[in-house]
């Protein structure tokens, strides 16, 4: 795909076209390609991102503790939320990156599409400054925000409230497998809680795949009390 083509989809989805085309395209690029790639954005970008988010949470709700602003914040920077958002704008398909790895799809997973979106903020950061980048989160995260009010807490969390609500320890995760390349890792986790048999998940992260095995033992447990 070519830079200009890049600049129109920018345009079109970033709300920006790039003065310094550049960083599009190493926000864009994949650690299978040799020279710059999205990282170095992506930590920027990360960063940016939470400032944005933590902003407009403590102005859009100036009545909420810490507490609950914290969860409204973890569930709207979390790596899945980034993924959905850069899925939404059709970002797997600009994402340049090495034949195999495309062929194993790695420009479709949570991990790189979550990054990748960090790293278009890191971008617009620097192309635009916060202006450039808050225009897109303004507009990309909105429908979220708005709807944050009833977002549940993180699964691990409300793991670790239900056990220490019944005296138990809290919950134990352990790595018992990890799969597939280098670039594009499947992690399997399993949880333990005292009481409960043991539940294992995947993921494509140990942290997507503990919230995951978190998630299924929460269903397991709410299941047997309403049982």
């Amino acid at each position: 795909m070519s830079t200009e083509d890049l600049q129109a989809w920018a345009e079109q989805k970033l709300g920006r076209r790039f003065r310094n085309s550049e960083l599009l395209v190493e926000a864009l690029t994949h650690t299978s390609l040799p020279g710059r790639n999205y990282q170095r954005l992506e930590f920027l970008g990360d960063r940016v991102l939470g400032l944005l988010i933590s902003t407009w949470l403590f102005e859009k709700y100036p009545s909420e503790s810490e507490g609950k602003l914290n969860r409204r914040f973890v569930e709207l920077v979390r790596g899945q939320t980034c993924a959905d958002i850069a899925r939404s704008l059709g970002t797997s398909r600009q994402i340049r990156l090495e034949r195999t790895a495309r062929d194993q799809r790695v420009n479709e997973t949570v991990n790189v599409l979550g990054d990748v979106c960090e790293a278009l903020i890191g971008a617009l950061y620097l192309d635009g400054g916060m202006a450039a980048a808050r225009k897109f989160v303004r507009s990309a995260w909105e429908p979220l925000v708005n709807g944050a009010a009833t977002v549940e807490k993180d699964p691990k969390s409300a793991l670790q409230e239900w056990a220490q609500g019944r005296g138990l320890p809290l919950p134990a995760y352990t790595i018992v497998g990890k799969h597939g390349p280098h670039h594009a890792p499947e992690f399997t986790v399993e949880v333990a809680v005292r009481t409960q048999d043991p539940v294992q998940a995947t993921g494509k992260s140990r942290q997507e795949a503990e919230k995951q095995a978190a998630a299924t033992l929460l269903a397991k447990v709410r299941e047997t009390t309403v049982k």
